[in-house]
């Protein structure tokens, strides 16, 4: 009998104990770590084949060693004739797992024990074998668990739930081993007459799992790779009895099987994903695919049975729309159509469950690669069928109090609209604390920023919350789902003030009286366009006819449109960035903007002031609240350096110009000293530069017009 350890991922090791308990193995005993028992060599060898709950098995050469130096690990690897493991003319790997108060990394470790298999080669007179990181004959694995070392070659190799037959995978990626885990806690073994729907099986891994699992199929039988081929203790005719023994009990089990499961996914291709993952796993007969989308599931079995699935996490907000509308239709679909069956499902979103507003019989902790997740289960009986909903839905959008204020805004916007010539407003701000969120408009799409709520906030109700604004929002402004944009807004500072989120490079062209402006809702946290400085844009406009107009830190030169709109004599634009130079430009051309008189400059700005000579009419200035750019040669801050700013501003003004100055920093404070000793007149102009929409929110930004005494 030999020692081993089974490893697979957290939450399934009780599920891994049961399993190796009724293959044979004796001595079963559960660990953080893992999973240890003892088997004889063939029985190591059906478990190997027939385990859908290990990613891996590992074989003890040596028992427990205690160690605490480096010194004491490498005698305590040097111990052991590594001669007798493997030859010399074979590739090995070390991995190395744990650490104590002198072994504090893996890669020490590792390199530690690697020295010492070395020279026990060398000592002996033999050459001395490679290290082979990626695929090598054997890899050993040391494993230092409170200060006592174990040694163990792998004994399956890596990644026992890669069962061969998966081609390509969905949105949401599960590990087969994981899905195992499901369909036992699911129950729909139990009696696999029932009817068991995926209606978001993507790639169709819980029902190939589900299907082979009910037949009695070993999911190793077709593995290309086993790492105890390359160990010298490898008893390969005694190996190749047992696979054959596994192959014909799993041919002739796929021969009796007569179980039919039903998957449904909304994308095409993923659907034929999961029918190429069938054919390849010999499945293909045994599993109905349908396109169809989730929330549409009708019932058409004449018994009860289970509903299992996988959905999207919703880790990017971009998801969360089609993700709160589909949980919350779901809910409903459940409680109307599917009476008596059981559901299960598996998130990391679990705020997300509270959408389906069912009560869960049995929640288990799992993790699918590095994200925590839970699995609910949950029996569609009357008692969830009568219960009352714990959160809004769509027929409580009257008691909703963002749904009313939205509502209310609505209606209060309407002849605000009606009056001027935009297709892009903020219609929500923050009106009730409660929905921390601001909600924009840009012609037919709709986005959504969720301010960084407070510490004092609680986590999930913040996230509920938004939940209901995405849930809503869209329904009282008859907004499609698919144009629905969610974004989180938090205090940003230097690079993270444009931080990419995406890479759709999806734009829309909005209208702003009279000028077609270019937006991007999707892949940067601001769209191209503040809404909040459309009067500052208008001033501009009124002012720039006749007159050499300059914009400095333009971004995507929005001011430096309007400018030329209102007959300016010529444009300057500057901003560091290639990027948003190069969005001006395509807004000049949406406008039939063409003409040497348009100018477009890529130079910190701060520098350029310094070095320009030219004199211009109309000075627009709408500098970053912070910057450490690394173009810039130091930090920028409004509030200690908008002094030293307005003075090089104001030299580029030609006699009787004037200079507008505006930035967003709340409680911004001009220096009213500083600007009379320096002969300069300062009005404030931030009443006149926030419109209708942005009236509720006074400090969004602050404005001011400066001139020569």
């Amino acid at each position: 009998m030999n020692q081993y350890l089974a490893l697979t991922s957290f939450g399934i090791e009780q599920l891994l104990s049961q399993e190796l308990t009724e293959l044979g193995a004796e001595q079963v005993i559960q660990k953080p770590e893992g999973v240890y028992f003892q088997a004889s060599m063939e029985l190591a060898f059906k478990i190997c084949l027939k385990t859908r709950l290990a990613s891996r098995v590992l074989i003890a050469i040596a028992d427990p060693q205690p160690i605490k130096t480096k010194d004491e690990l490498y005698n305590a690897a040097k111990d052991i004739d590594w001669t007798e493991q493997f030859d010399s003319d074979k590739f090995f790997a070390i991995d190395f797992v744990g650490k104590n108060e002198h072994i504090r990394d893996s890669q020490f470790g590792a390199l530690t024990v690697k020295d010492a298999v070395v020279d026990c080669f060398r000592e002996v007179g033999l050459e001395r074998p490679s290290v082979e990181k990626f695929q090598p004959d054997v890899r050993i694995q040391a494993r230092l668990v409170r200060n006592a070392v174990t040694f163990y070659i792998d004994f399956s190799g890596r990644a026992l739930f890669q069962r061969g037959y998966r081609e390509s995978t969905g949105a949401a990626p599960i590990k087969e081993n994981l899905a195992a885990a499901m369909v036992l806690r699911s129950g729909w073994l139990a009696d696999t007459s029932k009817p068991l729907i995926d209606p978001m099986c993507g790639s169709g891994t819980l029902l190939l799992e589900a299907i082979s699992m009910a037949a009695g199929i070993s999911p190793g039988v077709d593995r290309a790779y086993w790492g105890f081929e390359g160990w010298n203790g490898f008893d390969k005719p005694l190996f190749d009895a047992v696979l054959a023994q596994e192959k014909a009990q799993s041919e002739q089990a796929l021969a009796s099987c007569d179980i039919k499961v039903y998957g449904f996914d909304m994308d095409d291709r993923v659907l034929k994903t999961a029918k190429i993952n069938a054919r390849n796993a010999g499945l293909a007969n045994f599993i109905e695919f349908k396109h169809g989308r989730a929330e549409k599931l009708e019932n058409t079995f004449n018994k009860a049975g289970h509903i299992l699935f996988n959905p999207p996490y919703g880790e990017r907000l971009s998801s969360l729309p089609g993700l709160v509308a589909t949980f919350t239709e779901l809910g409903m679909v459940f409680k109307a159509k599917f009476l008596n069956w059981q559901v299960a499902l598996i998130t990391s979103n679990t705020e997300m469950l509270s959408l389906l507003k069912l009560s869960s019989k049995k929640r288990y902790k799992f993790k699918n690669g590095p994200l925590e997740c839970q699995m609910a289960l949950y029996d569609i009986d009357d008692k969830q069928v009568e219960r009352t909903p714990a959160h809004v839905s769509e027929g409580d959008m009257a008691n909703s109090a963002f749904a009313n204020r939205l509502k209310k805004n609505v209606k209060a916007m309407k002849s605000w609209l009606k009056q001027n010539d935009i297709n892009c407003y903020r219609l929500y701000d923050a009106d009730i604390p409660e929905y921390n969120v601001a909600v924009d408009i840009y012609d037919d799409h709709l986005v959504i920023f969720e301010y960084a709520p407070p510490k004092s906030i609680d986590e999930k109700k913040a996230a509920e919350r938004l939940q209901e604004v995405v849930f809503f929002a869209p329904k009282v402004l008859d907004i499609p789902i698919d144009k629905v944009v969610v974004k989180t807004r938090s205090k940003q500072k230097g690079k993270n003030q444009y931080q990419k989120l995406s890479k759709t490079k999806r734009y829309l062209t909005v209208k702003e009286y009279g000028a077609w402006l270019k937006v991007n809702l999707w892949d940067y946290l601001d769209t191209g366009l503040f809404l909040d400085h459309r009067k500052t844009r208008q001033i501009v406009a009124q002012k720039a006819k006749g007159k050499r107009v300059l914009n400095l830190f333009a971004y995507t030169g929005s001011v430096s449109v309007q400018a030329a709109i209102g007959g300016a004599e010529s444009v300057t634009t500057v901003d560091m960035s290639n990027t948003y130079l190069d969005w001006a430009k395509d807004n000049f051309e949406a406008n039939g903007l063409r003409t040497h008189k348009y100018q477009f400059v890529q130079a910190d700005c701060l520098q350029w002031l310094t070095q320009n000579r030219e004199k211009f009419d109309l000075v627009f200035i709408d500098p970053p609240t912070f910057s450490n750019s690394k173009r810039m040669n130091t930090t920028f801050d409004v509030q200690r350096d908008h002094v030293d700013l307005i003075k090089s501003g104001m030299q580029s003004v030609s006699d009787g110009g004037e200079l507008i100055f505006t930035n967003n920093k709340r409680n911004f404070k001009m220096d009213f000293d500083a600007m009379q000793e320096n002969g300069f007149t300062v009005v404030e102009l931030s009443s006149k530069t926030l419109d209708f929409d942005f009236k509720r929110n006074k400090h969004i930004h602050n404005s001011w017009l400066i001139t020569r005494n």
